[in-house]
């Protein structure tokens, strides 16, 4: 599976980006409705419909001559949606100053959640301010989930 979605990757990455576009991930997935696709993409400022209905038409047919899946699927290009997990190093800048939650395999101090404000990170940690002004450094490779809290 991996192989197909870094194919796909290596072929899409290079016309999102003549958009001004990054893939953040590709996902292939077997879902409901059979095999599904997914080239998920992002921007400064975020994604628009137009956005996602342009890259899919640019990469309908290099997809079908590159011909990484032998079976029939749906191809599906998506924005990240705001509450998305922070995986990459944009997602981490995008919610710097921000609220995020965050979740870990072991607990740490007797917790294995915390909330607070993203204060800083580099490749493989990030520090969190809590409501009480305590400064926790995380290692990414110890989080479960790490999320922006979205607040209306």
């Amino acid at each position: 599976m991996g192989k197909i979605s870094d194919q796909v990757f290596q072929l899409v990455q290079p016309i999102a980006q003549s958009f001004g576009l990054e893939v953040v991930e590709v996902l292939y997935e077997k879902k409901f409705d059979g095999m599904n696709l997914t080239v998920v993409i992002d921007k400064d400022g975020g994604v628009t419909i137009d956005d996602c209905e342009k890259l899919h038409r640019a990469i309908d047919a290099p997809l079908d001559e590159l011909d990484p899946i032998d079976t029939a699927y749906i191809l599906n290009v998506s924005s990240p949606g705001i509450d998305r997990p922070l995986k990459s190093e944009r997602d981490y800048k995008r919610n710097l100053g921000k609220k995020i939650s965050v979740k870990l395999y072991k607990p740490l101090n007797g917790k294995k959640s915390f909330d607070g404000i993203l204060t800083e990170y580099d490749d493989e940690t990030f520090t969190l301010q809590t409501a009480d002004k305590t400064l926790i450094k995380f290692n990414k490779k110890d989080t479960a989930k790490v999320e922006p809290i979205i607040e209306f």
